[in-house]
C-alpha cells in the first residue's frame, strides 16, 4: 500500500513538473493537488429564488465550476419566472404550489431537505436563513461539508421584524445552528460583525461586487426607447420593492424640469409607482422598463447621468445593507446619490463617487437632484472616479477569497 502511494506521488509531481511549464500556470503544488482531489466532486448549491436575477449565486457556482466541481443549482420557478440563460453549470428550478408565507417555506425546505439526503454530494452550499436548516440537517445525516452564505441579516428583514410569531421561528432555527456552523459567508463588516458579536463565530466577508463591466454593442438611446436629451436619474435591480425610497423618487419629479427617471427592475412596489404616476401625470418624467437581463440593464445604467439607491434604515437589515446596485453604478460610470446608511456611505466616501442624502424625501431628492444637475464638472470627476474604483472593486479580485475558503473546506476532514 505504501508503494502505490509513493507511485501516485511521484506521479502526480511528475504531471505537476510539465504543467508548470506553461507561460500562464498560476497554481504551486499544493493548489494543483487540491484541484484535481476537488475535480468533479459534486457541490449543490441552494437558494429561495428563482435564480435568473442572482447574480451573487451565480457567481459563486461558477467559481465552484472553475475549481473542476460538478455545480448543480436548485431554486424555485414562479408563474412569471423568465427563462433561465445558458450556464456552465447545471440547474433545477423547482414548481411549487404556494410562492410566498409559510407555505412556501415549508414546502420549499420539505423539498430541499428529500433531494439533498438522496443526491451523492461532496460538499452542499446553502444560501441565506431560508435554504440552510435542510442543508444542516443532511450535512448532519450524510457527513458532508457545509459552507453557508448569509447575503442578510435574515431575521431583521422587514417582511419579519413587524411579524414577531414568524420573527421568533426564523431567530430560533439561527439560534439552533449558527453556532455549529464552520464555514460562514457574508456579504459586509457591519453584518460580520453583527453575526460574531450574536453567535462568537469568524464569518468570511465576500462582498457581492460585478465583473468588471466592458460596453459591448451599446444600443442608442432611440433603440432603448430612453429620452435622448434629458438628465436621465435611474434605479435599477431585482428588487424594487416598498419603502426603498422609490416613491419618493417617483414624487420627485413632480419639481424637477428637463429630468427622467428610468426604473429598470421589478419588485412589490410597481403596482405603488403605477398609481403615483398615474395620480400626478407623471407618464412624461418616469419611465418603467421593467426586468431586462444584466447586461441589457447595464446599458440603461450606462445612459444615466445618476443612480440612485435610497434604501431607508428602517431595520438593522436595511441599514448595513449594501446593495448590488451601488457597484453597478461604479462599473457602469454612474455617478450615484444614496442615503445615509453605514456602508453604503463607507464605499462612496473611499471613492470620492457620489453625494449622501441626509433624507429620503420627495423635496430632499428633487433638491439634490437639481443641484448635482447644476455641476457638471462635479459629476465629470465622480464619473472619473468610478472608473477608478472599479478596477480595484470587482469580483476578478472578491473571488479570491472564496476560492480559499472553498480549497480549504474541501481538504479539511471535519465537517
Amino acid at each position: 500500500m505504501y508503494e502505490t502511494f509513493s507511485y501516485l506521488k511521484e506521479f502526480f509531481e511528475k504531471i505537476f513538473e510539465n504543467f508548470i511549464t506553461f507561460p500562464f500556470a498560476i497554481f504551486s503544488y499544493g493548489d494543483f493537488i487540491t484541484f484535481v482531489s476537488m475535480l468533479k466532486q459534486k457541490v449543490i448549491v441552494s437558494v429561495s429564488s428563482d435564480l435568473v436575477t442572482d447574480n451573487r449565486v451565480h457567481r459563486t457556482c461558477s467559481v465552484l465550476h472553475d475549481l473542476g466541481m460538478d455545480v448543480l443549482l436548485i431554486g424555485r420557478k414562479k408563474n412569471n419566472s423568465p427563462i433561465l440563460n445558458q450556464r456552465n453549470y447545471r440547474s433545477k428550478r423547482l414548481r411549487l404550489l404556494f410562492e410566498k408565507g409559510p407555505f412556501f417555506y415549508a414546502e420549499l425546505n420539505f423539498r430541499l431537505f428529500f433531494i439533498l439526503l438522496f443526491q451523492k454530494k461532496a460538499l452542499l452550499y446553502s444560501n441565506d436563513l431560508d435554504t440552510l436548516l435542510p442543508n444542516f440537517i443532511v450535512s448532519k445525516l450524510t457527513r458532508t461539508k457545509l459552507i453557508y452564505d448569509s447575503h442578510e441579516l435574515f431575521t431583521e428583514s422587514p417582511e419579519l421584524i413587524h411579524r414577531k410569531r414568524t420573527q421568533g421561528i426564523w431567530l430560533g432555527i439561527e439560534k439552533i445552528i449558527f453556532p455549529k456552523l464552520t464555514h460562514i459567508i457574508t456579504v459586509n463588516d457591519s453584518i460580520a460583525h453583527t453575526y460574531e458579536e450574536r453567535y462568537n463565530r469568524k464569518l468570511l466577508v465576500i462582498r457581492n461586487i460585478p465583473n468588471k463591466y466592458k460596453v459591448q454593442k451599446l444600443q442608442t438611446k432611440e433603440q432603448l426607447g430612453i429620452p435622448t436629451n434629458d438628465f436621465l436619474v435611474i434605479i435599477q435591480g431585482s428588487g424594487l420593492n416598498v419603502e426603498r425610497g422609490i416613491e419618493e423618487a417617483v414624487l420627485a419629479m413632480k419639481d424637477l424640469e428637463g429630468v427622467t427617471l428610468m426604473l429598470v427592475g421589478d419588485g412589490d412596489v410597481m403596482p405603488v409607482v403605477k398609481e403615483l404616476i398615474k395620480i400626478n401625470h407623471l407618464d412624461d418624467k418616469v419611465k418603467i422598463y421593467g426586468r431586462r437581463p444584466y447586461l441589457e440593464m447595464m446599458q440603461f445604467t450606462t445612459y444615466a447621468d445618476l443612480g440612485l439607491t435610497l434604501d431607508k434604515p428602517l431595520s438593522k437589515n436595511y441599514e448595513f445593507s449594501l446593495p448590488n446596485k451601488i457597484f453597478d453604478y461604479m462599473h457602469a460610470g454612474t455617478p450615484i446619490l444614496a442615503s445615509k446608511l453605514v456602508e453604503i456611505e463607507r464605499v462612496i466616501n473611499t471613492h470620492h463617487i457620489g453625494s449622501i442624502l441626509t433624507e429620503v424625501s420627495p423635496a430632499a431628492i428633487a433638491n439634490a437632484i437639481r443641484d448635482l444637475k447644476s455641476k457638471p464638472d462635479l459629476l465629470i470627476q465622480q464619473k472619473e472616479a468610478c472608473q477608478k474604483a472599479s478596477e480595484i472593486e470587482n469580483w476578478e479580485n472578491e473571488r479570491c477569497k472564496l476560492e480559499s475558503l472553498i480549497r480549504s473546506t474541501m481538504t479539511h476532514s471535519t465537517l
